[in-house]
């Protein structure tokens, strides 16, 4: 028996040596990288609260998925700029000069502002069906139709500002659980329309992000079952004040949801 014994002492301890390399590999490496945060209220954290005193009207939050990995892996430089309301032009015009030829790692949400998702959101909750699902597929029209060359104008700019940079580009989550358990707020047939403008804007990213040879980060599967009206724990807000925090993530979706998709892309 004290054999035995012995070769799993051995083992757990080449196993912690092991682990201990590993981190300290990790820590290493992340102090090499150098993180520009872009994007709209998604990236933004809006709806995390602990929103910091100067990012004013951009609502950035120190539990926005972004802020969360900076403080888990210390780069070297950090710069959050996501706002929002944030569309492809603001980018273009007041974010992308945070990154340049040191950047190492980019992320960013961005088209849904964009394909008009706030006033389809409005629509959705305060018309009819028929008014839904009109607004849902003049946004899909547009995410389908202009938004690709928006989007192109926007990862072809990060890419010559930062050539050798990492790219990360989050999509959009579905809103709602069709056939959840709650029973108050908009129905099925709005709820099933809303999430499918989410998988056609989110297909339209993917296919822009690819051809710019970028990393997508689909967060539609993590967040099975946390969406409104889900048999789990909500990781979304539904209709809440301020009015600006609806539909978007709370602080667990972007610690739960969000980080764990962009860490591992």
């Amino acid at each position: 028996m004290p054999r035995p014994a012995r070769a799993l002492s051995v083992a757990a301890i080449a196993a912690l040596l092991s682990m201990t390399t590993l981190f300290a590999a990790t820590s290493a490496s992340a102090a090499g990288v150098n993180y520009v945060a872009l994007g709209d209220s998604y990236s933004a954290g809006v709806g995390a609260g602990s929103y910091l005193s100067d990012s004013g009207s951009c609502k950035r939050s120190t539990s926005a998925y972004a802020y969360l990995w900076k403080n888990a892996h210390k780069p070297s430089s950090f710069s959050f700029v996501a706002c929002s309301g944030a569309r492809t032009g603001d980018v273009l015009n007041s974010q992308i000069s945070s990154v340049n030829s040191g950047t190492t790692l980019v992320s960013l949400t961005i088209g849904g502002n964009d394909a008009g998702f706030a006033d389809t959101m409005k629509t959705c909750v305060l018309g009819s069906d028929s008014d839904c699902l009109n607004a849902v597929n003049t946004a899909k029209s547009y995410a389908l139709n202009t938004l690709p060359a928006q989007l192109d104008r926007v990862y072809s700019a990060i890419h010559a500002k930062a050539p050798h940079a990492h790219v990360v580009v989050m999509g959009y989550p579905h809103l709602y659980k069709v056939g959840g358990s709650c029973i108050f707020g908009i129905g099925d047939t709005k709820r099933a329309a809303i999430n499918g403008a989410a998988d056609t804007l989110d297909g339209v990213i993917a296919k822009r992000v690819a051809n710019a040879g970028f990393t997508f980060g689909d967060v539609r599967s993590i967040f099975t079952d946390h969406e409104i009206c889900g048999s789990l724990s909500t990781w979304l807000h539904s209709t809440t004040l301020p009015i600006d925090e609806s539909y978007h993530p709370n602080s667990a979706g972007q610690s739960g949801g969000y980080l764990p998709v962009f860490s591992r892309s």
